[in-house]
């Protein structure tokens, strides 16, 4: 047995079943292994960025590895951007990319990266970016290193890892001659029973003495599958639930005490709930930019913090909290549910604000498609149990904020690093994963235009995703930051393709459609159609997402913006 045919045989002991990769001469033993595999899929992208996008969106809403490759050099350096995804956004992720022979290291051999006589140091740029990267030099360690690898993936906190294989390790005659089945053998991040006990003391006697409390969710607890606990608990203490973006969905947005979002781009219902808060109980959050106000100071000031997450350094970020459970989302919660129920009694209703505090009003500035009446459709037509993703830019915040999503429904933007079409192409490896899952894409013109050709990778593989997207050609958030810290714009308008001409060139369902009637014909058609599927939605410039830089409201958050100007 060669290396990759080892390597292969051990990703289908742990239940791998699908590759993203680019070819590649360093790569090409892994591409004939994976032909002769009967359990993993091999997918060859246009890009090795988008293979390990797609990686990351295999690996979001399942238990099991992304995995992704690439060829030595320049190849294996396009993995980057979806192995800093997994990081940031606990995807367990296994990339494996080639390597120049060891024999000619610092020869200056094509595709070399030993860090020597001015060749890139891989070893370090994708040690920088992994929870650990390896250097197979015997191919009698694979196995090891393989079995290292993935357990590392999945333990704690999960992330990416790496494998380099040398040139030399697949030559003619080098075997695998002590092969053996991988483990993957990792315990859960179980709470600690006298850190429950303190907690629910404390949660008991606030709720004795009707102190406010609220329970702010994250993707931790989607990624967790704490759904029914969330809900269970919730329901049980009367706890009004906000989310951050990446939770919506834990529960129903349309439960009597779901409040919505928790954002700076979120619902005015949330931010009345968490100001008039007492006690704050963070579940599988990061509590990262957007969700904090861009950190804001007194953000938790006058309330106590409770904080569960599977990760110890979340504790020291930038709010300690006051109570910390380090656990997974899922066994935190209900190990508190059983500490707190057998300490209070009934609790009477509580009376939520929901999102109809709010009005969702849109007003009609132009005869184009307003993104807050696409994103409305989108939401209503959404299936049962879909996946809508959200790539980086407006969009997201129009998609987040109109888009009320069902229990078992999923929204994810592209988390903390934030790469645009991060999603464009995740989706597919999404799709690959859940084959029986409706998956949509929100997408900029930008974003979609940044690497949208993976849609052929789409058509040859037969993987039905639907992108839509919102075309206003310019880069909205950019503009708007412009005029607000500028006062004037640059560069930030742009002309597009037809770009669903082009999805029928390449084989795809393609639709361009300028008004909400023709959008909502083309995403009903699109959904029955199986097939990969393009919209392209021509929405007015003349809006603005909603947005507030203070969790005290619009106005509020205006009259700081403008105070802090002055001040400057």
């Amino acid at each position: 047995m060669r290396v990759y045919e080892a390597i292969v045989k051990g990703l289908e002991d742990i239940g791998v079943r699908a590759a993203f990769g680019g070819a590649g001469e360093n790569a090409a033993g892994l591409m004939l292994a994976l032909k002769h595999s009967q359990k993993i899929r091999p997918i060859i992208t246009r890009h090795e960025q988008a293979a390990s996008f797609m990686a990351c969106g295999h690996a979001m809403y399942t238990n099991e590895l992304g995995f992704c490759f690439a060829t030595a050099g320049p190849g294996a350096f396009n993995l980057f951007s979806g192995l800093a995804v997994a990081m940031s956004d606990s995807y367990p992720v296994l990339a494996v990319s080639g390597f120049a022979s060891r024999e000619w290291q610092g020869w200056g051999s094509l595709n070399e990266t030993s860090g020597l006589n001015r060749t890139p140091d891989s070893r370090a740029m994708f040690a920088a970016t992994t929870k650990k990267s390896f250097l197979l030099t015997d191919a009698a360690d694979t196995c090891d290193v393989l079995e290292e690898a993935v357990n590392i993936a999945f333990e704690g906190r999960p992330g990416p890892v790496h494998i380099h294989v040398p040139e030399d390790l697949t030559h003619r005659g080098v075997e695998v001659t002590d092969f053996r089945h991988i483990r993957l053998d990792v315990a859960p991040v179980a709470p600690d029973p006298a850190r429950v006990e303190a907690i629910a003391s404390m949660l008991a006697d606030a709720l004795t003495r009707h102190k406010r409390i609220v329970a702010l969710v994250g993707f931790g607890a989607v990624r967790s599958g704490a759904g029914a606990e969330i809900r269970r608990f919730v329901e049980r203490f009367q706890i009004p639930l906000l989310t951050t973006l990446d939770g919506k969905g834990i529960v129903s947005e349309g439960h009597p005490l779901s409040v919505g979002v928790f954002a700076d781009s979120g619902h005015s219902s949330a931010w009345k709930a968490f100001r008039e808060a007492d006690v704050v109980l963070c579940v599988g959050n990061s509590l990262n930019q957007h969700a904090t106000f861009n950190y804001r100071e007194d953000l938790f000031e006058n309330k106590v913090l409770v904080h569960v997450n599977i990760s110890e350094t979340e504790f020291h970020k930038a709010y300690r909290p006051d109570y910390a459970l380090l656990s997974d989302a899922r066994l935190g919660v209900a190990a508190l549910y059983e500490a707190l129920d057998e300490r209070v009694g009934d609790i009477a209703a509580a009376e939520v604000d929901g999102r109809d505090y709010e009005a969702r009003h849109i007003t009609h500035l132009t005869g184009r498609i307003h993104p807050g009446e696409l994103a409305q459709s989108i939401g209503r037509m959404l299936p049962p149990r879909a996946v809508l993703l959200a790539d980086a830019g407006a969009h997201l915040a129009w998609l987040g904020y109109y888009v009320d999503l069902e229990e078992g429904q999923n929204f994810r933007k592209v988390g903390s690093f934030g790469p645009m079409a991060g999603h464009v192409n995740g989706a597919i490896g999404m799709k690959v994963a859940h084959p029986e899952r409706t998956v949509v894409v929100g997408c900029g013109d930008g974003c979609y235009a940044l690497s949208g050709f993976e849609l052929m990778t789409a058509v040859e593989n037969d993987i039905p995703v639907i992108w839509i997207i919102f075309d206003d050609q310019e880069f909205k958030l950019i503009k708007l930051f412009q005029l607000v810290t500028y006062a004037e714009t640059a560069l930030v308008e742009f002309q597009n393709p037809d770009f669903a001409a082009y999805a029928r060139a390449c084989g795809a369902d393609g639709y361009r459609v300028e008004t909400l009637e023709e959008f909502e014909k083309a995403f009903r058609e699109a959904l029955v159609s199986g097939r990969p599927s393009l919209i392209d939605a021509r929405i007015t410039r003349w809006a603005v997402p909603h947005y507030s830089p203070s969790p005290d409201g619009v106005i509020a958050g205006l009259v700081e913006t403008i105070e802090a100007r002055l001040r400057g």
